[in-house]
């Protein structure tokens, strides 16, 4: 696991998290439609430039495999290749965010049941529920906790 300070940003791997991103949707996301996941596609870069904490892992060949995005004390992003799925790296990325970036906050799609499933093993609970999503589409949030 490696930090990405803003600076380190390149382009290259922007387009290398969005490439991990997009798999990623494609395999967990079924509730969105191809329209839906290339609209909110081209709101990522500049997610992922902005994000105060970015953290990434690679495989051997030094090609992203997984990420996640920290604000604060808030899991912004959590991603992995499809792939990695199932093998611990998720458990390993996030028990990192909250041991080292004190992550205790994280909003996920009610849809997406096994990230939910994955945040209650990890001790995070539901404290609130929205019926939209942020940008207003009909995809309910849940706001955890971690207890």
């Amino acid at each position: 696991m490696k930090k990405i300070r803003k600076e380190d940003r390149t382009p290259l791997l922007v387009e290398q998290l969005l490439g991990v991103w997009e798999r990623s949707v494609r395999e967990t996301h079924l509730f969105l439609s191809d329209g839906e996941i290339e609209e909110i596609k081209k709101f990522v870069p500049a997610a992922l430039t902005a994000v105060p904490d970015l953290i990434v892992e690679t495989n051997a060949e030094g090609a992203p495999i997984a990420f996640m995005g920290i604000d604060g004390g808030k899991l912004e992003m959590l991603f992995l290749t499809p792939e990695e799925r199932g093998r611990g790296l998720g458990r390993k990325l996030l028990g990192y965010g909250i041991t080292e970036y004190g992550v205790k906050e994280l909003t996920v799609n009610e849809q997406n049941s096994q990230a939910k499933g994955f945040y209650e093993h990890m001790g995070f609970r539901v404290r609130e529920r929205s019926e939209i999503d942020e940008q207003g589409n009909p995809y309910p949030i849940l706001f955890m906790k971690l207890q």
